[in-house]
């Protein structure tokens, strides 16, 4: 072979620089990340109290389970928006809770209600806006989409919800161009819903500055009074409603999420569907069976922290409290506790409750705010002995029973705080 002049190959090698700039500044989602510190420290031997990931303690309903277990053999692809039948219930499902005239064609079935969230953000070039605290994936799926994220302030005394004065103000404060907000009721972390007249108002605002919004209501068939209210009532024409199994059927490993999307935003459903079908291509098939029998009318799974100086009051929905323990401020700081992160922190180390702190909500992290979820317990025992008791209130007998561990976990955090 004729002599060649030597190639020179750069000796760069692959490490974490390469990883995008958007990802770099972001870590494990809160919740997931709590929840896998608390099984480590179990294995380990510690007493863990595991009031920080909210999972439903109860089981998937049996007439649900069985029709998965009717579907195993379905291993074709379905469509990308969803096997139809699926669609038609879930269309169903929101014209007969809330009255929203919805049709299959505007249903999508995704992997989860966070993963279609996501993908809103990725395919609609928007600013996002969501009020503080929100759940804790929000802003960082915008980040991950190279989006800018606004909080907007809330108070605890209006139960930190969105007031359409926040609203329209944070609105016209920021730069020409799409907008999105994502609203959650009941909302995770307070398990508050957010008062019908105030989603008229929400709803108003909405419409005169011509933005989308996500109604997360992924809790809202855990509404402790049955009520369904929903900011799509009072503007259909610009809201996409989002839910699935995760928390109402106690399946959020079974990863099925819907969106109900108006019919006026088809061409963001047309987007959803292409960037769907490039990326999860569609939802297990034997879960989308399942979820048929589920929404078409399976069955839905139907004051120590306040006693000890927590503001705290008493939620409308979910599995949340968010209590606020600024009252004891001095005496914890005293103790070196200034920031909800070391509260949550010391918490775990100390009396082995885990929580989450307010600033994973979007609350300043020298407000000590936490997120309790309160659902420690063996959902399974305790539903079936509710049922044998036919109706009948549950006592506090009955808490002290299938409820202990939340109980206990909620005296060690109350007399860790008082100093006892």
């Amino acid at each position: 072979m004729p002599n060649e002049t030597p190639v020179t190959v750069s000796a760069t090698r692959p490490d974490a620089s390469w990883i995008d700039e958007n990802v770099r500044s972001l870590s494990s989602s809160a919740t997931l990340a709590i929840n896998e510190v608390s099984n480590r420290l179990r294995r380990e031997g510690r007493t863990i109290y595991k009031l920080g990931m909210g999972q439903s303690p109860f089981p998937v309903p049996e007439i649900v389970v069985d029709a998965l277990k009717a579907a195993a053999h379905e291993n074709d692809y379905l469509p990308v928006r969803g096997l139809p039948e699926l669609r038609a219930a879930v269309a169903a499902h929101h014209r007969t809770t809330q009255g929203l005239d919805l049709t299959p064609d505007d249903i999508l079935i995704g992997p989860g209600s966070k993963e279609l969230m996501f993908l809103t953000q990725l395919v609609l070039d928007a600013e996002l806006f969501v009020p503080s605290p929100s759940w804790v994936s929000y802003v960082p799926q915008a980040r991950l989409a190279g989006r800018r994220a606004t909080w907007i302030a809330t108070k605890r005394e209006e139960h930190w919800h969105l007031t359409p004065n926040a609203l329209a103000t944070a609105l016209e404060q920021a730069a020409a161009g799409p907008k999105l907000l994502i609203l959650n009721s009941p909302s995770n972390p307070n398990g508050f819903r957010i008062a019908r007249e105030v989603l008229a108002g929400l709803g108003l605002v909405a419409r005169e500055q011509g933005i989308v919004v996500i109604a997360d209501e992924i809790y809202g068939q855990l509404d402790h009074e049955g009520i369904v209210d929903s900011i799509a009532t009072f503007y259909p024409e610009g809201t996409i409603v989002s839910s699935g199994l995760s928390k109402w059927c106690s399946a959020g490993g079974w990863r099925l999420g819907t969106f109900a999307i108006a019919p006026q935003l088809r061409w963001l459903l047309d987007a959803l569907e292409v960037a769907a079908s490039e990326t999860f291509s569609a939802v297990s098939a034997p879960v989308q069976h399942a979820a048929v029998t589920a929404f078409r009318g399976g069955p839905a799974i139907d004051d120590y922290l306040r006693a000890n100086g927590a503001l705290v009051e008493a939620p409308h929905g979910g599995f949340y409290l968010f209590p606020d323990f600024s009252p004891h401020a001095a005496s914890l700081g005293r103790r070196g506790v200034r920031r909800s992160s070391e509260l949550c922190r010391r918490l775990l180390d100390e009396t082995g409750v885990a929580t989450l702190p307010g600033s994973a909500f979007g609350r300043p992290d020298d407000e000590l705010t936490l997120r309790l979820s309160y659902v420690d317990f063996d959902g399974a025992a305790a539903l079936a002995s509710a049922r044998q008791q036919g109706g009948a209130s549950l006592n506090d007998a009955f808490l002290d029973v299938y409820c202990a561990r939340v109980l206990e976990a909620i005296t060690l955090m109350a007399r860790w705080v008082a100093g006892a």
